[in-house]
Formats: C-alpha cells, structure tokens, sequence
C-alpha cells in the first residue's frame, strides 16, 4: 500500500520564504516537493513598473475588468493547468492545498483579470511583512497578466510594500521592469521586507489598502476587492512613481 503523501505545513511554509527558500514540484502528479534557492533572483522594483503606452491604452480602454481575491482557487488552478505554450507545471497538489490554507488565514492572495464575465488573467502570491512572493500567473488572452501585475503592483504601492519577489526572470517580467540580483542584494531586500512579520513589531503591508475610500467612490472591504478601473490602476502607477 502506498503511504499517504503528506501534506505541506503552512507554517513552515511562510517561514522557509522568510529566508529566500520556497517549494517546487517536478510536475503536476508529482507526489512530493523540492526546495529552491536561486542564486540569482528576479524582483520588481515598485517604482520602476514600465507602464508603456500600449499597456496604458489598454488599462484606459476598460477592455477588462480587474478584481483582488475574488477567485483565488481558481487562480491558482489555471496557473497550474497545461497550456500549448506551458505543458508542464510545476505546482502540484501538495502546494495547492498549502497556498489556499494561507490563503484562509490572510497570507495568500490574488488578482483576477476579467473579460466580458470570463476569467481570462491573474496571478496569485504569498505575502509576509512589506514582501510580496508572487508565485504565477496565467493569460488566456492577449495582455490579461500584464493588466494583472500592473493591478498587483498599483496595490503594492499602496498598501506600504517593499519587496515584489518574481523569483525568477522571463523576458515577459524584463519588459515590465524587473530586474535580476545577486542572492547577497536579495536577502538584504527580503530582511528588511519581512522583519516587521517575524519579530512580530513593525511595519506590515496592507493589501487592501488600495482599496480605500477615493473621489470615485470606491468602498472598503476587509478580504475581496471590487473591481478596478484600468483608469485608477493607471493613474496609481503614474503618480506614486
């Protein structure tokens, strides 16, 4: 009899990001996990999004609608589905349930993109202190992440972030801005990110501050956003840059 595969603490699990360290799987059957620790790591600096004109077109153009944490299972399954372009996956069960038990408990969240009432973009991630680890994201049409990740960063911003950690690079990240750094410069960057949330003092993100009160009449609400202008995401980027 096969034993049963243990599932992945969550606990551990926020520990092991608070030391530049996270999970992998070999697939999406894979019955266990491996642990990462890239010597060159992949972040994006919050004030230097590049926000080109096409992408603020398309935000201006109100083409999609973009919400936070409205799907987040449902995020995270298309992140990991098989796709032409992406046949392989490297999240499998065990960090599905883990990522949605700290998705309960307030550390786990996600941007949604929407077309016409179809999920068609968005990204999910873990976040511990003023650090944001984005895990994936997917695209079922043409810009959906890019709206997604504008969306997320415009939120980081708000919200008193310091760390958006894309683990690692792609040329689709390169063009929105991020950059590639030594492990030394990362785990600078990440111990100040985290350090409010491991000595239990200091300063904390706040995801859902964006979602604030503005002129617009956006409200406030504690664990799901309501759905956000492109103009609002694009006016954001512009003037906290």
């Amino acid at each position: 009899m096969t034993a049963p595969i243990p599932p992945l603490d969550p606990e551990m699990l926020l520990r092991a990001y608070a030391i530049g360290v996270f999970p992998m799987a070999d697939s999406r059957d894979a019955p266990s996990v491996y642990w990462v620790e890239p010597k060159r790591r992949a972040i994006l600096p919050l004030d230097s999004f590049h926000l080109s004109k096409s992408l603020r077109k398309t935000l201006l153009s109100e083409r999609f609608e973009t919400t936070a944490n409205r799907a987040f299972g449902e995020v995270v399954r298309l992140c990991a589905e098989s796709v032409e372009d992406r046949p392989a996956t490297w999240i499998n069960g065990q960090i599905e349930a883990a990522v949605t038990t700290l998705h309960a408990s307030g550390h786990a969240y996600s941007i949604e993109t929407w077309e016409y009432g179809e999920l068609v973009g968005g990204l999910y991630g873990i976040a511990l202190g003023q650090g944001f680890f984005g895990e994936s994201m997917f695209s079922r049409a043409a810009n959906a992440s890019k709206i997604a990740l504008a969306h997320l960063v415009a939120r980081m911003r708000a919200g008193g972030y310091t760390l958006l950690d894309c683990q690692f690079m792609t040329p689709h990240l390169a063009s929105l801005g991020a950059v590639e750094i030594g492990r030394d410069a990362y785990v600078a960057l990440l111990d100040t990110a985290v350090s409010g949330a491991v000595s239990g003092s200091g300063e904390l993100g706040d995801f859902f501050a964006f979602d604030a009160p503005d002129p617009l009449g956006a409200t406030v609400t504690e664990t799901v956003s309501g759905p956000k202008s492109g103009w609002r995401i694009a006016q954001a980027l512009v003037h906290t840059s």
